[in-house]
């Protein structure tokens, strides 16, 4: 998942508890999974052009410009796209990546930066990249990697650069500074924090913790991610059990509004909280507590269903207690993760649910031109939420209409910019299930989008997704396209392995929200 300051822009067009267990339960019946070669050989190749035009044009910088043939150092370049990439190398068991790669991070400088530093994105990209790429190499895939000193080198970096960045917590409260700058390592300054920003980073900082074995970088999230646990205050932080506003006070701890959903600005903090409780769930039983009542709110008052589709579903956004009929491409994830978090409790009504929220966003990729869902989009509700004669809830605009009737939804923003969350979806359901139709889903997904994205020496965002031929090409490959995009393309079609999710609860990983697959806390290290 990727954090977006869209939902400002959201929110200003739309201005009108369970008990903790002991640990996951194990009852739920493992599918038969099928792999096919055909189709993750040509997610390979996808990688392969990907990987190629960003070493020859690129690389060491950040990003990818495929049609320009140069690059962007978007992300302090310190190379974002190679060390995103590794995870995914790495289970493709691309040897000569994985050791351009594991080369190059020997040599990155984490002592000074291009620009402004964002804790959150360098969290789930470097941070998570580095971790997951040292389980990964000393565990399953340990045969890729037989130099210690170079495996070595991946985790003293990732410590080196959590040293530079916990300087973001020195703040009145701890909850952290999410903009921070280098030579010297300083906070920028900021008031104010996101929960997405905020509730991002526990993953990660207590893997390097437990790697480690130093206490200091876990107790600095969760320190900030306590203010979460607990929001403040009350009447405006908690429109609805488990779900919170958005902003925080840096200085107070104080919320500072009562908007929100699982958009950008805010999804990946309900997705750390089951994730937590599967990381290890005696230290964090208390996450799955909130994340259960983040969900039963989210069926409870933001399930709606359009007008025009009543059998399709989507989650609302909310302001206070009124619901808000848009929504995100990033918002997608919503689907995978509450299903993740119905296998670990053994609910099968979550699972249905995000079954259902699954195949809602499967109809935002095949109503298109492109057959690629839009950045954003909008929806009129069927009246159980909100009348129809509200002016919360108009109908489609007029250039529209035709197609809401067709769709269910209409384009707000109809960009694509590589994203991963509802083919990271298909992946939950097919892992969760076993039916191969969410793996034709991913596939069909694949095709589309390496027909409409393919662009110069790599791939590239488009404007419209509903033009025929994108709309246009920004010239720009984001890391997480290797990161998330194809590695969930690759995965739903890919043989079992020890890091794939499994029905059953009994995989050794959890993704952090980058895709990145840590490995679950255990006592014996």
């Amino acid at each position: 998942m990727r954090l977006t300051n869209g939902l400002v822009g959201l929110c200003t067009l739309c201005a009108v508890a369970a008990p903790a267990a002991a640990g996951p339960t194990r009852r739920n019946p493992k599918p038969t999974y099928q792999s096919h070669p055909e189709r993750t050989a040509a997610v390979k190749a996808a990688f392969q052009r990907s990987w190629d035009g960003y070493y020859k044009y690129a690389f060491p910088h950040d990003s990818l410009q495929p049609i320009s043939n140069t690059f962007s150092d978007d992300r302090n370049g310190w190379g974002a796209s190679a060390v995103d990439a590794l995870s995914t190398a790495l289970v493709m068991e691309n040897n000569e990546a994985v050791q351009q790669i594991i080369a190059h991070i020997q040599n990155i400088d984490f002592d000074t930066a291009v620009g402004d530093i964002s804790l959150f994105e360098t969290t789930i990209r470097y941070l998570g990249g580095l971790l997951s790429g040292y389980d990964l190499l000393t565990g399953p895939l340990k045969s890729l990697s037989t130099n210690k000193t170079q495996l070595d080198a991946v985790l003293s970096q990732a410590k080196h650069l959590a040293d530079n960045l916990k300087i973001a917590f020195d703040t009145p409260t701890g909850i952290p500074d999410n903009d921070i700058l280098f030579s010297p390592p300083r906070r920028a300054g900021s008031q104010t924090n996101s929960i997405a920003t905020i509730g991002t980073l526990v993953m990660e900082w207590t893997r390097l913790s437990d790697l480690t074995g130093e206490p200091v970088y876990g107790e600095l999230a969760q320190k900030g991610e306590s203010y979460l646990l607990d929001p403040q205050p009350k009447a405006l932080a908690e429109p609805f059990p488990g779900l919170i506003g958005t902003n925080l006070n840096i200085t107070t701890g104080q919320f500072l509004d009562g908007r929100g959903g699982w958009v950008g600005g805010d999804d990946s903090f309900y997705e750390y909280l089951i994730k937590m409780y599967i990381y290890d769930p005696v230290r964090f039983s208390s996450y799955k507590d909130r994340w259960v009542l983040a969900v039963e709110s989210s069926i409870k008052y933001l399930a709606s269903h359009p007008v025009s589709h009543p059998e399709l579903t989507f989650l609302a956004m909310y302001s206070g207690t009124t619901p808000l009929f848009v929504s995100q491409h990033l918002a997608c994830f919503d689907a995978g993760n509450i299903i993740l978090g119905g296998l670990y409790l053994n609910e099968p009504e979550y699972i249905e649910f995000g079954l259902n929220l699954t195949a809602s966003c499967h109809d935002t990729y095949t109503s298109t031109a492109t057959r690629i869902g839009p950045e954003t989009f909008r929806w009129q509700d069927d009246g159980k939420l909100l009348s129809t004669n509200s002016s919360g809830n108009p109908p489609a605009p007029a250039a529209q209409a035709e197609f809401f009737k067709k769709a269910g939804f209409w384009i707000q923003d109809g960009q694509y910019v590589l994203r991963p969350e509802v083919i990271e979806s298909y992946y939950y359901a097919y892992r969760a299930t076993g039916d191969t139709k969410y793996q034709d889903w991913a596939w069909d997904a694949f095709l589309a989008v390496n027909k409409t994205c393919a662009a110069g020496s790599g791939y590239s965002a488009i404007d419209n997704v509903n033009a025929a031929d994108g709309g246009g090409f920004q010239d720009f490959q984001e890391s997480f396209w290797f990161a998330e995009v194809l590695k969930y393309f690759y995965l739903i079609q890919a043989d079992d392995a020890e890091y794939q999710i499994q029905a059953d609860t009994s995989e050794s990983y959890v993704f952090n929200t980058e895709c990145h697959p840590l490995k679950k806390y255990s006592k014996s290290y």
